[in-house]
């Protein structure tokens, strides 16, 4: 979110805050317990201490009346009917009475009980000076400082909260740091925040030279590569028109053929791998089995002297909305790479209404090597000399462009079983069953 960070700090001084209010308030409570049973206690104590004195030097010594304190005194003897009624049953000792707004103080001599009692007025006078006006003028400092505090960290994340903005409203796929360049930056974007701007400004620019770079390459590419394999295929279909070619030699024409159809295919796939996202390849409704028929044909000429079968099995159709290259390139690629590593036994193809399944009997794979089979470059068994490793980093990549889910399970010495399942489209024509099993 833009506003994550000053919301947070904003937050973090609210709770701050309420928090220190809320311990003053405490703070407060405490104070006016304090004035109520310490200092008035004491104030009362030394005024008995101080009337017995008088009373000892003369006994008509008048109990203290002033204006913050009005004195009774019961000598030994008489009754308490002459005390006001609310002090008649007190016994020794600190009290409130009144609904706690009266402190009485009744100190018992042999002489007698004296009741000393603080006025309500002076009480209140006491509690206010020493018990709410404390409290207020410290919720003003921490209300005050909290306040000033939380300025100069607004003025410290802005900058910060600007950039972010900034950056947030950048096209992923073109990001146009112009504002970020140093000249256009704010007077306030100072510092660390300003190292990061020029940082960002300079990561965006290499970005649009790469993204770029990499436009004019696929594009160059998809047009110096087409040009020659055109030339092959032209030139193969000349020479296979000829009068009196033998047999091996329209064999190896018909495989230079097929080569460049399917290196003109994998141009495509990589092109569509090197297009932004959200552009859409070209699509068609495409039979899955008889791309797997076409391709299990083409494998079939690198298993000659080999005891390899390869066959393919159709459960149902299965009409796909694909680029057609596409589907050549994942399907040729897994089976080649279950043809080279299969010396001996059975390769199938499996074609289900949702599905393509490979499966053979080869070599298999160790579990760190199930692991790592979609890294670049990565091979089984590199001591063979088939394949370079981008295979099915290729499959892996045109999988995940497309939405479809590829599953491998494998034991060494005991083959390798890989699974594509396709993401089907709603408005898939409806096709009957086809053939069940074709060589």
């Amino acid at each position: 979110m833009l506003h994550g960070l000053p919301r947070k700090i904003r937050t973090a001084f609210m709770l701050q805050a309420l928090l220190a209010g809320l311990a003053v308030l405490l703070g407060g409570y405490l104070v006016l317990l304090v004035v109520k049973f310490g200092l008035v206690n004491a104030l009362l104590k030394q005024e008995a201490a101080h009337y017995w004195e008088l009373y000892q030097a003369s006994p008509v010594q008048p109990p203290p009346n002033t204006s913050n304190v009005r004195g009774y005194l019961l000598e030994a003897g008489q009754s308490p009917l002459s005390l006001p009624p609310a002090l008649r049953g007190l016994a020794p000792g600190f009290h409130e009475v009144g609904d706690a707004d009266e402190l009485v103080l009744v100190d018992e001599k042999p002489a007698g009980r004296l009741y000393l009692v603080f006025l309500r007025s002076q009480a209140q006078h006491l509690a206010f000076w020493f018990g709410v006006v404390p409290v207020l003028l410290v919720l003003l400092a921490v209300y005050g400082a909290s306040w000033l505090t939380y300025h100069v960290s607004h003025r410290v994340v802005s900058p910060v909260t600007w950039l972010a903005r900034r950056v947030s409203q950048w096209d992923p796929l073109y990001p146009d740091a112009s504002e970020l360049a140093p000249e256009r930056l704010p007077a306030d974007v100072q510092g660390e925040v300003r190292q990061l701007a020029g940082a960002l400004h300079t990561m965006a620019g290499r970005i649009g030279d790469h993204v770029a770079r990499e436009r004019n390459f696929t594009r160059d590419a998809s047009h110096e590569l087409r040009t020659p394999l055109t030339v092959i295929r032209m030139a193969s279909d000349m020479a296979l028109g000829a009068q009196e070619l033998s047999p091996g030699l329209q064999r190896s024409l018909q495989r230079i053929q097929r080569a460049g159809r399917d290196m003109e295919a994998l141009i495509d796939a990589l092109l569509i791998l090197a297009r932004e996202a959200n552009i859409e390849p070209q699509a068609e409704w495409v039979e899955v089995a008889d791309v797997v028929r076409y391709e299990a044909a083409n494998a079939r000429g690198s298993l000659a002297g080999r005891p390899v079968e390869l066959e393919v099995h159709v459960a149902a159709a299965s009409p796909l909305r694909v680029p057609p290259q596409v589907l050549h390139v994942v399907v040729g690629n897994l089976l080649r790479n279950a043809c080279n590593h299969t010396d001996s036994g059975r390769v199938d193809a499996y074609v289900e209404a949702d599905r393509v399944v490979v499966r053979d009997t080869g070599i298999g794979m160790s579990p760190e090597a199930l692991a790592r089979i979609f890294e670049p470059f990565f091979r089984v068994e590199p001591e063979r000399r088939q394949g370079h490793g981008l295979g099915m980093p290729i499959v892996h990549r045109l999988c995940e462009r497309f939405g479809w889910r590829i599953e491998l399970e494998s034991e060494p010495g005991h083959g390798t079983t890989v699974t594509v399942r396709f993401a089907r489209d709603a408005g898939q024509p409806d096709r009957g069953v086809d053939d069940v099993a074709s060589p």
